[in-house]
C-alpha cells in the first residue's frame, strides 16, 4: 500500500468531502514528515516504523479520525467534547476541521502507546 492507494481512495469523494480529507492528510504528514502512507482497515493511514499512527475516512454524513486505539479516545475524551466519539474514533462534519494541535496530541499519545507496548515485549 502506498500514497498512490490513498490518492485512489480520496478520488472517490466529492470536492467538499475531499477538502476535509486532504486537510487531515496534510496535517498528519506535516506532523510526521517521515511517515509512510497506506491503507489500513480500508481507509487511509499514516504509518511510522511499521505501526499505524492514525487513520481517517469519509462516510455519508461525516468524516472520521481514527487513532487505532480505543484507550486513546477514552484518555482524551475531555478534549474531544465538540466531536462525536465512538469507541474507536471521532466524527466531525464534512465542513469541520480538526485543529492541528489536537491531531498533534493524538499522534503523540499514540506514539507513547506504541513505545509502551514495545517496551513490554
Amino acid at each position: 500500500m502506498s500514497a498512490r492507494d490513498v490518492d485512489l481512495y480520496l478520488s472517490q469523494f466529492s470536492a467538499e468531502q475531499r477538502a476535509g480529507l486532504d486537510d487531515l492528510r496534510s496535517k498528519l504528514l506535516q506532523l510526521v514528515p517521515a511517515a509512510e502512507e497506506g491503507i489500513s482497515y480500508g481507509m487511509p493511514a499514516v504509518i511510522e516504523g511499521g505501526k499505524v499512527l492514525a487513520g481517517y475516512a469519509c462516510f455519508k454524513n461525516h468524516l472520521s479520525y481514527f487513532p487505532h486505539s480505543s484507550i486513546l479516545i477514552t484518555n482524551t475524551l475531555s478534549e474531544l467534547g465538540q466531536y462525536k466519539c465512538s469507541k474507536g474514533g471521532l466524527q466531525f462534519g464534512v465542513d469541520q476541521r480538526i485543529p492541528v494541535q489536537l491531531i498533534e496530541k493524538l499522534v503523540a499519545e499514540k506514539r507513547k502507546l506504541i513505545a509502551e507496548k514495545a517496551s513490554k515485549g
